[in-house]
């Protein structure tokens, strides 16, 4: 029989379990027409890339399925029913690496992402462009003619 992979979004406000659920209804509906899921990875809840019917987040589930394409047809129907599924893709493939996908064997970011090092020097005090808090009086016009104004005597006081 042919392999695929079938990679699947469901909705962010489903659980986990609710998630783990249409994997097992796939696996049920596989094995009763002669397949059999071969990998299967919960990926977790990941941002997208763009909105999908208003969600930011969602589950992504991978399945490796060893099925005859009338199966894989039935799966895919199932899955455009199903409200929880926001998107999915299935691909056929030579084999089925029984390895961790690239998604799971990355690196985990756990790093602090606040701190970045010394801000570089620029042109004011803050190392940004434009981003420093400054006082009306701070910039060097306002500071210039309020010097000019102190050497002249005002109106009045000769």
């Amino acid at each position: 029989m042919p392999l695929y992979e079938c990679v699947l979004i469901a909705r962010n406000d489903v659980t986990q379990q609710q998630v783990e659920a249409v994997a097992d209804a796939i696996a049920a509906q596989m094995e009763a027409e002669g397949g059999a899921v071969k990998k299967r990875e919960y990926w977790g809840l990941r941002s997208l890339a763009y909105r999908i019917k208003k969600n930011r987040k969602g589950h992504y589930m991978l399945l490796g399925l060893d099925a005859k394409p009338a199966s894989v047809n039935e799966m895919e129907r199932q899955l455009r029913i199903n409200e929880d599924i926001l998107r999915f893709m299935t691909i056929r493939i030579e084999t089925i690496d029984e390895a961790p996908s690239a998604i799971l064997s990355r690196k985990p970011d756990d790093r602090e992402r606040g701190f970045r090092g010394p801000k570089p020097a620029g042109r004011f005090e803050s190392g940004r462009g434009g981003g420093g808090r400054r006082e009306f009086g701070d910039r060097e016009e306002y500071r210039a003619r309020d010097e000019f104004r102190a050497d002249e005597p005002m109106a009045g006081e000769e």
